[in-house]
């Protein structure tokens, strides 16, 4: 009877976290703010995933994500909250899809702790109230779970394909990581499917012929476009969106051989290794719960295997510890060791199954608490994470200094309340007693950390990360190491490239300036042109006109060439090229390559004028 309104707590407090003021953080990662309009006003750029709606480059991912913010500012109309609100809403889907998931094979209890760890996770709080391509990312790999638990129930082919149709819809968001979930996927149901070996493997290359199916209808559509009816495919070298998948978005951020996108092997992304999780940068937004997990799920596993039988439910109780144990055994080793691009925002995809190991691990040895083995096991558990949290939190010193004892103290007192609810005789309130202290010394750190990271406003993009500042992070895993070539300035976290800290602080032009870019603004195809795909975002959302983003993303994209922008220019199709000073392009980034001849050859033949310290070329002369 309870079951059914906790749930419905669950989700109106994931709501209220997600969706809590979410307007106050603006566009937030401006870059896609500006696509979703572009998709909003052209049909053909929602399709593409264009950056701008005249279509002359895409955003650096498959466009999935921009397909549901598009469709919302279509409805209804262009703020920031009609971006912000379908992640927030994701986010409340990916909660309660977890909860069904854990729920089916281990009950309500473990069910909602599973949705309340998932919801409190700093990264979670954080990206469920981002317009990044995560959300929906962990959505679809999260459904793709629940469809392979409900396939391995009866051996369901439709099941199982859907679930990989969920996979496949996860590559469209934000390609390659979609595909670490596909290991467990197989394992789980190759080793526990309750059907032959031969139909089990016949079933499973069904269900990857469905997600490569679900995936590559749109890729094989942007290949066979002819290069002049589509888009440049941004991020990539060679106006190639396999090379994007395979290269700069794919195995490049393994290597660090990027070809495209920023242009520099690293810019102090941190080195890699075993601790990379547990790290300033990366520890607080995912890794409050992650020994626990690992310790609850091995635990957990052993513990079925060995007092389950051979019941139904055992056996399926042992795939679902496996399924999400090499969910987040291989995510975890890709994120510590890739050697290219990382962000610790990337961590959302541990979250689900962290949280669902940390359920069903506790609901499993809380039933059997009558064993010592089981209570003493648990009681670790909470201490252990009571210490880890008590790290955590002493790391942002200035954040809340009484919250760190407190949590050390309940967890000790917790734990030992724990070890007395073995004996048959225990008192009911003993048992609660030690059941809501141990939730409250596991969760109040993260939920701290989440309730702080959705009462300030958040925007940028590869900056961006959830809770408190955390000083020792400032020369660590994300900002720290060898100079960019951009120039760095010390932000809030510490030592970062000066181009990301200006776009985060500045997003509006002046009067003065709007009113200038909007003056027959009509008449032109562009109503700007800027190095960069950040700059280029704040114009275009500003005038509501397209902007051509020079380079792309970062302004090293090769493309428009020197002479293709000189056809433009001479076409009467771009009106502006902004150059300096507070939200112009940063031509430094563009020192060589076809940027660098694009910004020489205007500084060379046009007269530049300054307006509140905004350096613009008028190319309409």
């Amino acid at each position: 009877m309870w079951a059914r309104p906790a749930l419905i707590v669950l989700l109106l407090a994931t709501a209220v976290l997600y969706g809590w003021g979410l307007g106050a953080s603006g566009w937030a990662n401006s870059f896609y703010a500006a696509a979703a309009q572009a998709g909003s006003a052209s049909w053909k750029a929602w399709f593409f995933g264009s950056f701008d709606a005249s279509n002359f480059i895409t955003v650096d991912k498959t466009p999935a994500a921009l397909w549901v913010s598009g469709l919302s500012v279509r409805i209804f109309g262009l703020s920031p909250l009609s971006v912000l609100a379908p992640q927030a809403l994701e986010g409340v889907a990916t909660v309660a899809l977890l909860y069904s998931a854990v729920r089916r094979w281990f009950g309500a209890g473990a069910a909602l702790l599973s949705g309340v760890v998932l919801a409190v996770t700093p990264v979670a709080a954080l990206m469920f109230r981002f317009n990044n391509p995560d959300a929906l990312l962990t959505l679809a790999l999260v459904a793709g779970a629940y469809g392979v638990i409900r396939a391995l129930e009866h051996a369901r082919t439709g099941w199982l394909v859907l679930a990989g149709a969920c996979v496949g819809l996860g590559f469209l968001a934000k390609m390659l990581e979609a595909v670490l979930v596909v290991p467990a996927f197989a394992i789980a149901f190759l080793v526990f499917a309750p059907t032959p070996v031969r139909r089990r493997i016949r079933q499973v290359l069904v269900a990857g012929a469905a997600m490569v199916g679900s995936a590559a209808w749109w890729v094989a559509v942007v290949e066979l476009t002819p290069a002049r009816y589509r888009p440049y495919v941004g991020g990539s070298s060679d106006n190639d969106v396999l090379q994007l998948a395979l290269g700069y978005n794919g195995f490049g951020r393994l290597t660090g051989n990027e070809t495209a996108g920023l242009g520099v092997p690293r810019i102090g992304w941190g080195e890699p290794g075993w601790g990379r999780m547990f790290s300033a940068a990366v520890g607080g937004q995912v890794a409050w719960l992650l020994p626990a997990a690992l310790v609850l799920g091995v635990a957990g596993f052993a513990w079925v295997a060995a007092r389950g039988g051979a019941s139904a439910r055992a056996h399926q109780q042992r795939a679902a510890f496996v399924l999400w144990g090499v969910w987040l055994v291989v995510a975890a080793l890709v994120f510590s060791f890739m050697a290219g691009i990382f962000h610790p925002y990337y961590t959302l995809a541990l979250a689900p199954a962290v949280a669902a190991l940390v359920g069903m691990g506790a609901g499993t040895l809380w039933r059997r608490r009558s064993d010592a083995r089981a209570t003493a096991l648990l009681a670790a558990v909470v201490a252990g994470t009571a210490v880890w949290s008590y790290v955590l939190l002493d790391r942002s010193p200035r954040f809340e200094p009484w919250l760190r004892g407190t949590v050390l103290l309940t967890g000790l007192l917790a734990a030992a309340l724990v070890l007395f609810t073995r004996r048959p005789g225990t008192l009911r309130t003993v048992r609660v007693a030690a059941a809501t202290g141990a939730m409250i010394a596991v969760l109040a750190g993260p939920a701290a950390y989440s309730l702080q990271t959705a009462s300030v406003p958040r925007s940028g993009g590869a900056d961006t990360a959830a809770g408190p500042e955390v000083p020792a992070a400032r020369h660590g895993p994300m900002w720290g190491g060898a100079a960019d070539g951009f120039g760095a300035v010390t932000g809030a976290r510490g030592s970062r490239p000066a181009w990301l800290v200006l776009n985060r602080q500045l997003s509006q032009p002046s009067p003065q300036v709007l009113a200038l870019l909007k003056r027959d603004d009509d008449s032109y195809r562009w109503v700007v042109a800027a190095v960069g795909s950040r700059t280029a975002a704040t114009y275009q959302l500003s005038t509501g006109r397209p902007a051509m983003a020079v380079g792309g993303f970062s302004g090293r994209d090769p493309t428009p060439t020197l002479a293709q922008f000189q056809q433009d220019v001479a076409a009467k199709e771009i009106h502006y090229f902004v150059a300096g000073g507070p939200l112009g392009s940063d031509v430094s980034r563009a020192r060589t390559g076809d940027s660098a001849q694009i910004a020489n050859w205007i500084q060379r033949h046009y007269t530049p004028t300054t307006i509140d310290g905004v350096t613009i070329y008028d190319l309409s002369g």
